[in-house]
């Protein structure tokens, strides 16, 4: 069964650099915007281009088993519920991104399970530390619904 970790937020607020590290840790896979993009040519940032990434990325998260790390800035709450996630991080390390289109687009999540504010290495190492230990503990007791 796949289990989808979130990792969001605007441009350069250190989604990446974060998501790598989670999935060293958990040792899954790692989803990352840009290199599906990349493959799938596909350079259209307009909402429904938008939205077509975002059903790509849950399409490809939901054919691997276990945890998968889907690293993408998902800038609305629409996009956020259509993925689906059972874990969402929300990198909120900048106010604003260097993309006039995304910072009119983007919606701060209304509900998430963590909230990363500073991009500092230790601050990574000490989340993705607490993240892990809850994960591999029992994951259903942080999930949105709270079922299995």
């Amino acid at each position: 069964m796949t289990k989808k970790i979130l990792v969001m937020g605007l441009n350069d607020s250190g989604k990446t650099t974060f998501a790598t590290k989670l999935a060293y840790a958990l040792n899954c896979h790692h989803l990352n915007n840009d290199e599906i993009r990349k493959q799938a040519k596909d350079w259209d940032f307009s909402p429904e281009g938008r939205k077509r990434q975002c059903l790509r990325i849950k399409e490809m998260a939901e054919e691997l088993e276990g945890f998968v790390i889907c690293d993408f800035i998902c800038p609305t709450e629409e996009l956020r519920q259509l993925l689906v996630p059972d874990l969402l991080i929300w990198m909120n390390t900048v106010r604003h991104s260097r993309y006039k289109d995304t910072n009119k687009l983007f919606e701060p999540p209304k509900w998430f399970h963590f909230q990363i504010r500073n991009k500092q290495d230790r601050l990574f190492d000490l989340a993705i530390k607490q993240i892990k230990s809850l994960v591999m503990a029992d994951f259903s007791t942080i999930l949105k619904d709270g079922s299995k």
